[in-house]
Formats: C-alpha cells, sequence, structure tokens
C-alpha cells in the first residue's frame, strides 16, 4: 500500500518504467524528472523489465521465514486452554511457562483475543453471518408470553396483587377448579437478516395456518418496502414443519430453511431480537390489562424500525438499509 508522503504512485512508477525501458531514457534523466532517486528509478525500470506492469503494486513485506514464530504445537495449546477453560492470556502463560505478550499475540492472530468471541457454552468461536442484500433472508420465530389480567400483573404489581387481578379478571375462561386460565399471547416476528428490519404480529395461537397469514402479510409489507424475499429460516416448531408451510413457501417462490435441532444460535438474531422486544415492550411499564400492551406493539415496532440505533449494523436505524423505499433513489 502506498503511504501518504509516497512520490510515485503505481501509475507514477509505470510512466518512469516506461521512460526508461522503452523510450530509452537514461536513469539519471529520469530520476530528476519524477524527483526520485538514480537507485528507485533503477529499481522501478529493471522490475518492469521482467515483470511488466504488474511488477509496479508494492510486494508484501511479510518474511518468508521466521525462525521465531511460535511453534505449532504451543499454538493449538494455547488455542485449547482458552477454548475449553476461557483462561486469560497470564493464566494460559503461568501453565506454559512462557510470555504473556506471546501467548496474546498468538490469541490475536487465531482471533480469541476476546472471550466475547467464544461461545461461553461450547466454548467454539461465535460464528456471525450477514447476507448481503434485504430480502435474502428472513428469519421467522413465535415469542410466547402470558396474557396480563385485569389491573397489571404480579412482575409491577407484585404477588398477591398479581394473584387477585388475575381471579377478578372478566371474560376469562376456568378449570375445573374455578381457576382463571387466561392463555398466553404469541408474538409471531419477522426479521429481515441484512438490515434487521422486523415486522410482527400478535395472535392467540402458533398453528400452521396463523404462521402461514403471517408470512404471507410480511412477504407483501417488504415488498411495499423494496424487497423481494428469497429464502426463509425458521426453527423446528410443529408449525414450520408442516406439509401447508412447505407449500405455502412454494407459492411465494421462497426457499424455507430449518435450523439445526437444539442449536438455536443459528437462529440468533431473531432470538436477540425477542429479548430486546421484550425488555423495551412487552415488560417495559405497567400494562393495565392485555388489549393495552397489544396495542403499543405497533408503536414499538415503528421506534425499532426508525430510529432505535442497532450497534450490529454500525449504530443506525434498520430502515436505513432499505434502499428502494417509496421515494428514496439509491
Amino acid at each position: 500500500m502506498v503511504h501518504a508522503n509516497a512520490v510515485l504512485t503505481p501509475r507514477g512508477r509505470l510512466m518512469l518504467a516506461r521512460r526508461v525501458v522503452e523510450e530509452g531514457w537514461p536513469i539519471v534523466r529520469a530520476a530528476e524528472h519524477f524527483h526520485v532517486s538514480w537507485r528507485t528509478a533503477q529499481r522501478w525500470a529493471s522490475r518492469y523489465a521482467a515483470m511488466g506492469a504488474a511488477g509496479m503494486t508494492d510486494r508484501s513485506s511479510r518474511p518468508h521465514h521466521c525462525p521465531n514464530r511460535t511453534p505449532a504445537p504451543v499454538v493449538r495449546r494455547i488455542v485449547e486452554l482458552r477454548w475449553r477453560h476461557r483462561l486469560s492470556p497470564m493464566a494460559i502463560a503461568s501453565r506454559l511457562s512462557m510470555p504473556a505478550s506471546t501467548v496474546h499475540a498468538v490469541l490475536v492472530r487465531c482471533r480469541l483475543n476476546r472471550l466475547s468471541h467464544i461461545d461461553i457454552r461450547t466454548g467454539e468461536p461465535i460464528r456471525r453471518y450477514e447476507h448481503g442484500h434485504p430480502g435474502a433472508m428472513l428469519h421467522v420465530d413465535v415469542k410466547k408470553l402470558g396474557n396480563i389480567p385485569d389491573g397489571g400483573g404480579w412482575r409491577f404489581v407484585g404477588r398477591a396483587r398479581g394473584k387477585r387481578n388475575r381471579h377478578g379478571t372478566s371474560e376469562v375462561r376456568r378449570n375445573h377448579r374455578y381457576q382463571p386460565i387466561l392463555g398466553h399471547a404469541y408474538v409471531h416476528t419477522v426479521i429481515d437478516d441484512h438490515s434487521r428490519v422486523a415486522y410482527a404480529e400478535i395472535h392467540d395461537d402458533e398453528t400452521a395456518q396463523t404462521a402461514i397469514g403471517v408470512l404471507r402479510r410480511a412477504v407483501g409489507w417488504f415488498g411495499t418496502r423494496g424487497v423481494h424475499v428469497e429464502q426463509v429460516l425458521s426453527d423446528n416448531g410443529a408449525c414450520y414443519k408442516s406439509y401447508a408451510w412447505r407449500d405455502a413457501c412454494a407459492d411465494l417462490h421462497i426457499a424455507h430453511k430449518r435450523t439445526r435441532a437444539y442449536r438455536p444460535q443459528t437462529n440468533g438474531k431473531i432470538e436477540r431480537f425477542h429479548r430486546t422486544m421484550a425488555a423495551e415492550w412487552a415488560f417495559a411499564r405497567h400494562y393495565p390489562n392485555e388489549r393495552t400492551r397489544r396495542s403499543a406493539l405497533s408503536a414499538w415496532l415503528h421506534t425499532y424500525n426508525h430510529h432505535r440505533q442497532h450497534s450490529a449494523i454500525g449504530k443506525v436505524p434498520p430502515i436505513t438499509r432499505l434502499t428502494n423505499l417509496p421515494g428514496q433513489y439509491s
């Protein structure tokens, strides 16, 4: 890479070399004309004569042989201690009787210098991925939330008051002991892998027909924003393993992929969205009843998509990654 104070760029080197090799300029005259030393002019002229225009680019300064480099068996031992035991460079160095600076250099070279890059459960490096354009992959999942009784749930009013609110809720089913059954709210969420733009609907079930309806409306919603959906990724839930879901994806010309069993990290983007949604919407404040919480979802989604900065995409709102919005030119 050419540094800021370099006299000759690759294009300038080519001009100098052609003056000497093809036009017959003396080395001294070419050096004076391009304001470099005669040794520099001779070097580029000789490289051009031997390699042509391809020789005008910078060569790597990496040495061909490094006798003091940490041996491969030691590197493997350092990596193993980091993966399996999550030890610090100082702790690894004390076990292997070597300088901590050497251990740290090896960890940096192997991209294991930060523990946040290693999965805490498996000890394996966290594999991050992102598709290149909006619509290349949609993540779908369902978040199950308990319905809020009239007067508020126990998280904000306490256990005793929450129990009384639960029993006093009107229009609720009851079991054989006359205990109220409030049921659950199923939030069907859809997230674009590239932009992190989210779409969500709340329903009273997670059946295949409900999931299919959400997918169709989500595809249409993204389509009005210039996003053509190509693939969809889901877990192994019953609604996503049904033949109806398979046929719906075929009708929409969408390839369906499922995560590996017991491996939610593959669908980690939507799992992280569920955590954010729970903290900033579902349990963010006191809701007097379930109807109030459900009505607040659309406003929070607008804030998430249009105003909330997303750290994984450069601290900008997700909607900024959609370049084909109506009235916007890319």
